[in-house]
């Protein structure tokens, strides 16, 4: 189910709409152009704590350690490092039509 809505979200974003989508998804993170990782920090200010969201944008490599870390939770292994590349390729060779 989730390959199936990446590849839908896909479609959408060259048919030329600009498509942001939230996900845990790994199958869905694999289809998109570019990737952030959202994360949310809670840093002490004089005293007080808050909460901030740092967005940052993913390489290659980092991209798919993510995908790695969704895959697997907690402990990334090798076989989710794999999985992922998988993924990353794969998504790669759909959106060259192959």
């Amino acid at each position: 189910m989730a390959a199936a809505l990446g590849e839908r979200l896909k479609r959408l974003a060259d048919s030329g709409l600009q498509v942001l989508a939230v996900t845990h998804s790994p199958q869905v993170a694999a289809r998109a152009d570019a990737q952030f990782r959202i994360a949310k920090e809670v840093r002490e200010d004089n005293g007080e704590a808050a909460t901030h969201t740092v967005v940052m944008p993913l390489d290659a490599a980092s991209r798919r350690e993510e995908i790695a870390r969704m895959l697997s939770a907690h402990d990334i292994t090798e076989e989710a490092r794999a999985q992922a590349a998988r993924l990353l390729e794969q998504a790669g060779a759909a959106a060259d039509g192959g």
